[in-house]
């Protein structure tokens, strides 16, 4: 089973349903990522700081060696940190994250968040993180101009194949168009049912930008973090609006949240280590909710972030 695709504005096609490597722990992330391509998978979204891009790697070039795929085949995503937003610094961070990987291109690489902290150099902290070497936040006088000047060069050195933004609101992304020579391709964004944000939804594909969910599960994605507004919301998989769908299609809760996102042209990236549960979130194309299903899942909408970057910055 293989994934449909959106057509971004680049030209290319990225497959509306990707294997997201947050919190893909090290000591199996290339066993995972080998799995989930055997699978089907062929969007793989990682990021700098999640800390696994060599073990993603391997299991990458475990899969081509084994033919599953072709490099060609793979539609690779990853981020630039906030410490790396400096004109000067983009390109040298991404050849290195492009070696983590082994691969000679990015399929898609996005600005992971419009925040511009202060460089620290890889070698006193990498996998990087919110603060500098001492501890402490320190902002960076970078503007977002500045920097995707610098990821739009990624495309001129062939470095990226599309450039997009990830965690940017309707604004930021109206500034951007403003100065842009390459148009974003893809926004990624939190959205699952208790934060819908329609609006910047609306405006984002009226503008021709792809967007993709993460955290298509809400609260559960950060209930393993500790995070106690997580920890004291409903699970989206015990929700009986949700229960009532999956029963009906004979689906599982985690597909009739993901067809709920792509039957609406939203990409999504869950991830998994069961097989069983890998084949199905792939599963999330090829049958169609119900108009009043749809309705009834969106009206539960609390406007509910769970990653918020201020939470980060309070350090």
């Amino acid at each position: 089973m293989s994934s449909p695709t959106i057509k971004l504005t680049s030209g290319y096609d990225m497959p509306r349903v990707g294997f997201g490597l947050w919190k893909v722990n090290n000591d199996t992330c290339a066993d995972q990522v080998y799995s989930a391509i055997k699978a089907g998978y062929r969007l793989l979204d990682g990021a700098a700081d999640y800390g696994n891009e060599k073990e993603v790697g391997q299991g990458i070039a475990r899969a081509i060696k084994d033919g599953l795929v072709k490099r060609e085949d793979l539609f690779v995503v990853s981020k630039l940190w906030n410490t790396f937003h400096d004109g000067d610094k983009v390109e040298p961070i991404v050849r290195k994250q492009l070696e983590d990987l082994g691969v000679e291109y990015f399929d898609l690489f996005l600005i992971h968040f419009p925040v511009a902290l202060k460089y620290v150099d890889p070698a006193e902290r990498y996998p990087p993180g919110w603060t500098n070497a001492d501890g402490k936040v320190e902002f960076s006088k970078a503007t977002i101009q500045e920097t995707w000047q610098a990821v739009e060069s990624l495309v001129d050195k062939k470095l990226a194949r599309s450039i997009g933004v990830s965690n940017f609101s309707a604004q930021l992304i109206m500034d951007l168009l403003r100065h842009a020579r390459i148009r974003p391709a893809a926004l990624q964004i939190e959205h699952h049912p208790y934060l819908q944000q329609k609006e910047l939804v609306k405006y984002v594909q009226g503008e021709g930008i792809a967007i993709t969910a993460y955290s298509s599960f809400g609260p559960l994605s950060f209930i393993e973090l500790d995070m106690s507004r997580a920890q004291s919301t409903p699970t989206l998989f015990e929700h009986d609006i949700v229960k009532s769908a999956a029963a009906k299609h004979d689906k599982t809760p985690a597909q009739v949240l993901l067809r709920w996102a792509t039957q609406r042209d939203i990409a999504v990236i869950p991830k998994s280590n069961n097989p069983a549960r890998l084949a199905q979130n792939l599963d999330v194309t090829g049958w169609s909710l119900e108009q009043a299903e749809i309705d009834a899942i969106n009206n539960l909408d609390l406007n509910l972030r769970f990653n918020d970057p201020v939470n980060s910055l309070k350090r």
